[in-house]
């Protein structure tokens, strides 16, 4: 499990959880449509968010009969849950609610004033102390996961914040921090609303401010769901195919490569698979003292006067020059796969296949 992204997942909850009831006290007792789709939003962050954590705490189940390669991409289909609700019901509940607003729209109506503990309050003044209370709470979550992001960032190498949100293979993280981001720009824009409502008396403000929530809160989670989807669909890992191929390339015994392929499981396990082909020039010379040797130690676990016979001794060759062989390809494997891993270290499952060796055959 990505210790980052659980980190910012537990403390957006938390966050999250605690402004949810402060909006939702606050409209309802002021009736304000921004007030009313930010206390949705915050409500739709914490549920998605619990879908965020519980697909990391599924990503971390080890392999088993049904999972071979572990239960890591349970994390996109936790995270694409949490994108589609997000859209499905954070925006469309919003839409519904400020178009509801809208209709029933009567500037004439004067707000009462709201009791919190024997204090009169009026409603906008009252959401706007809420909204400066969330300001504060979701900022600090919003700043834990931006650290985390950061990190991430200059961990994989990456200089742009925007290339990094495109980029990134742990959804899960760019989840938290967009969320936490819409949810600073959203509280902004029923600041907006509500303070411009008071001002001016009309309520079209937060009415539109808090249509605007509900469009931001869709966008974000479309593109949350493509980004999921991405994974789903057996993205291929293509830094860890370069690195394959100046792997290959820098190998004095590899002539060529074929079927390169790869499957990012997420961002710390990648799948490869590759068929090599092993230069004759650079293989055949080095293995004939592999077989005598070969040879040399099987004779010596002989009778004796087995070790003269010709079939004997013709099938010790054949069986050495087998041997030999099978296992100078496996070391040649294994230091790819070696060299590989110290550059790439993400690639976690690697299949490399010998085709063959190529080169000409001395008459």
């Amino acid at each position: 499990m990505a210790h980052g992204s659980k980190k910012a997942v537990v403390t957006a909850i938390v966050a999250n959880a605690v402004v949810t009831v402060l909006k939702f006290l606050t409209a309802f007792a002021g009736g304000s449509p921004s007030m009313m789709n930010e206390a949705v939003h915050s409500l739709m962050d914490t549920l998605n968010q619990g879908f965020l954590l519980r697909g990391l705490t599924e990503a971390d189940r080890p392999a088993d009969q049904h999972y071979a390669f572990g239960h890591v991409q349970k994390k996109y289909l936790w995270n694409l849950w949490s994108a589609i609700g997000l859209f499905s019901i954070g925006a469309g509940l919003g839409l519904a609610h400020a178009w509801h607003a809208w209709h029933s729209l009567n500037v004439t109506d004067e707000p009462a004033l709201v009791e919190v503990f024997g204090v009169f309050f009026d409603p906008l003044g009252l959401a706007l102390i809420v909204l400066g209370i969330a300001f504060i709470i979701e900022g600090y979550s919003f700043i834990v996961a931006l650290k985390e992001f950061l990190l991430a960032m200059r961990r994989d190498g990456v200089s742009s914040p925007v290339r990094y949100l495109v980029e990134s293979k742990d959804p899960t993280l760019i989840a938290v921090v967009l969320e936490d981001s819409v949810a600073m720009l959203g509280l902004v824009f029923a600041i907006a609303g509500i303070g411009l409502t008071a001002v001016t008396g009309n309520a079209l403000w937060d009415i539109g401010f808090s249509a605007l929530i509900a469009v931001m809160l869709g966008c974000i989670a479309f593109y949350l769901g493509i980004v999921n989807m991405r994974f789903l669909a057996d993205m291929r890992d293509q830094s860890a195919e370069e690195v394959f191929i100046q792997v290959v390339k820098g190998h004095a015994e590899v002539e060529r490569y074929h079927d390169l392929r790869s499957i990012v499981l997420d961002e710390n396990n990648t799948v490869l698979v590759a068929e090599i082909e092993l230069r004759e020039e650079a293989i055949v010379p080095g293995l004939r003292n592999l077989i005598d040797q070969q040879v040399e130690k099987m004779m010596d676990q002989m009778p004796q006067h087995r070790q003269l016979l010709p079939e004997v001794k013709s099938y010790l060759d054949t069986r050495a020059a087998v041997q030999s062989t099978l296992a100078r390809t496996e070391q040649i494997i294994d230091e790819l796969e070696v060299e590989l891993r110290g550059i790439a270290p993400q690639v976690t499952h690697i299949t490399i296949e010998v085709k063959g060796i190529t080169g000409d055959v001395m008459p």
